[in-house]
């Protein structure tokens, strides 16, 4: 399996990126898409993550209402509109797979893509 994380970059606070994470190597359709970040000297978080086959969604309270999680099913790709940035948005994004039934939170992990907001 293989997660191509891009579209990071450095935004000031109020701006928007996309990301994208292109995803490969395996039929996604019962498994779990997501964005974690890691800002520097913190802990890994969650931040959204999208079910591949019904679509449905969940988010982390202190994203919700900025960040959008979409996935476009024919191109395999997942992305993460964030709108409304803020400076402890900072941070490197990961995207993640969690395949169902298995005991992990999420199974693949692609190389992240750093964003950075300034204020």
């Amino acid at each position: 399996v293989q997660l191509q994380a891009f579209g990071g970059g450095l935004v000031q606070a109020g701006g928007s990126l996309r990301l994208s994470c292109a995803a490969s190597g395996r039929t996604f359709s019962s498994d779990t898409m997501a964005w974690l970040r890691q800002a520097l000297g913190k802990e890994r978080e969650f931040v959204a993550a999208i079910s591949w086959g019904g679509g449905s969604t969940n988010y982390a309270g202190s994203v919700k209402g900025r960040f959008t999680i979409s996935r476009d099913v024919a191109k395999n790709t997942v992305y993460l509109q964030m709108n409304s940035l803020k400076p402890e948005d900072t941070a490197v994004y990961f995207c993640a797979v969690g395949v169902r039934g298995s005991p992990r939170s999420w199974d693949y992990w692609g190389q992240g893509t750093l964003v950075t907001v300034s204020s």
